[in-house]
């Protein structure tokens, strides 16, 4: 099957003339984070169906998202997250190992520190299923934004 709706020339992303798309994916993530002190953050995601695939498992980017926040609230050590805040630990790189997935239960993330530095920290986030099955292993790089 071919999907294309590029007819008559270049079209770019926010371009008037697509009226009808290929696909249009809509979903909802949620999750909680459970704790952060200056060594770890806890936080759980519950499997739902904004964040199935086609295949009915958790879709990889939802796994990322999950993993990068969770790691963003070992960074902000405590502190809320608020839009143009001072000190944001931007993600200025990302290694995701995707080792499994799960159709129902939980994820359960603990991020933990790899360096820990006053400009630039390491952090490696692990996500398991209810059963303690490794899902993913993520280690992500943050600068903080001035």
């Amino acid at each position: 099957m071919r999907q294309e709706r590029n007819e008559g020339g270049d079209i770019g992303i926010g371009d008037p003339r697509i009226s009808d798309p290929c696909a249009r994916y809509e979903g909802r993530i949620e999750f909680t984070i459970v704790l952060v002190d200056d060594r770890r953050a806890i936080a759980q995601m519950p499997v739902q169906p904004g964040i199935l695939n086609p295949f009915g498992t958790v879709h990889a980017g939802a796994t990322l998202w999950f993993a990068d926040v969770t790691a963003t609230h070992l960074v902000l050590e405590g502190r809320n997250p608020s839009q143009g805040m001072k000190g944001f630990p931007l993600a200025i790189s990302l290694n995701a190992h995707l080792i499994g997935n799960r159709t129902e239960g939980s994820f359960h993330a603990e991020a933990v520190y790899i360096r820990r530095g006053r400009r630039v920290s390491v952090v490696r986030t692990r996500i398991k299923g209810d059963d303690g099955g490794l899902i993913a292993e993520i280690t992500t790089s943050h600068i903080q934004a001035t």
